[in-house]
């Protein structure tokens, strides 16, 4: 029976690139290439089409790389189980998260996490940016919101909802909007995105908004809403504790979006190493929903 190959196999048939999959592996393209080639002599079959810029699974390969995907699943699991019963988590863990989000959520619980696994490293980088966590060498990515398709595995971490509210000072001098589409009688207070999301009639609706100020950063973002300049949408854990108080106001809230989800993100195609599953459990664990 021909095992060689099959890890590196199935690693570039999930990621569609010899490269990528090169990278994923810690390994050499030539590396890769060289054990699926072998892996293609013993049984006798192509397994790829390759082009200078695309790599495809055959009709043989489809087939082969649906029987062997299972299969190396619950190899890598019963590994998993065994060894992780028997190993204390160490190591490097390399992730990414949101700026302000990871500022204020995420790092304090990797703080915790640290402290009681001292054997575990975590290097995190803050970014707004949609990172290839692939690409680079990352082991986890949270992220927030809808999610595009891809190859990575998604767990649900929590939930956060957006509110739209602006000062008094404001709302003294323009009546509030009954409506979404009344915003463009509005400055609005415009982030990273030119459009702002409402739930109307049960349909998820865009609504694009200007204003006087566009910031990338949801901090500046809420010190113009409480300096009076205009509305702004932002998720409640920049906002909860004025709109308790009274320093902001919301309005809307009959077209609030439903909850946008918090996900952690890892590849697919090797099983979760353990100190990776222990961070992403503990995350689920002791994250809670921002109101």
């Amino acid at each position: 029976m021909v095992w060689e190959g099959i890890i590196e196999f199935c690693t570039v048939a999930n990621l569609h690139s010899f490269t990528k999959a090169a990278s994923y592996l810690d390994s050499s393209v030539a590396q890769v290439s060289r054990r699926v080639a072998t892996l293609e002599k013993g049984l006798g079959v192509k397994l790829f089409n390759r082009t200078t810029r695309h790599v495809s699974l055959t009709e043989a390969g489809q087939l082969y790389y649906a029987q062997c995907k299972p299969a190396l699943e619950a190899l890598q699991n019963a590994e998993l189980n065994v060894t992780e019963k028997q190993r204390v988590p160490t190591g490097l863990i390399k992730m990414t998260a949101p700026v302000a989000f990871g500022e204020a959520f995420i790092a304090p619980l990797i703080n915790r996490f640290v402290k009681q696994y001292q054997g575990v490293q975590v290097e995190c980088r803050f970014t707004n940016d949609t990172v290839d966590i692939i690409e680079q060498g990352l082991d986890l990515a949270v992220r927030i919101g809808r999610l595009e398709d891809s190859s990575l595995v998604a767990k649900k971490l929590s939930t956060r909802q957006l509110y739209v509210c602006a000062s008094k000072a404001y709302l003294a001098k323009h009546p509030a909007p009954a409506t979404p589409q009344q915003l463009s009688e509005h400055n609005c207070l415009v982030g990273s995105q030119a459009h702002w999301r409402f739930s109307q009639n049960g349909t998820r609706t865009n609504v694009r908004v200007s204003g006087s100020i566009k910031y990338n950063s949801g901090n500046a973002l809420h010190d113009a809403a409480l300096a009076g300049i205009g509305l702004v949408q932002l998720p409640g854990f920049y906002v909860r504790n004025d709109l308790a108080c009274g320093r902001l106001l919301e309005v809307l809230s009959a077209f609030r979006e439903e909850r946008e989800t918090v996900w952690a993100l890892f590849p697919s195609n090797r099983h979760m190493a353990p100190k990776v599953r222990l961070l992403v459990n503990y995350l689920a664990e002791h994250l809670e929903d921002d109101e």
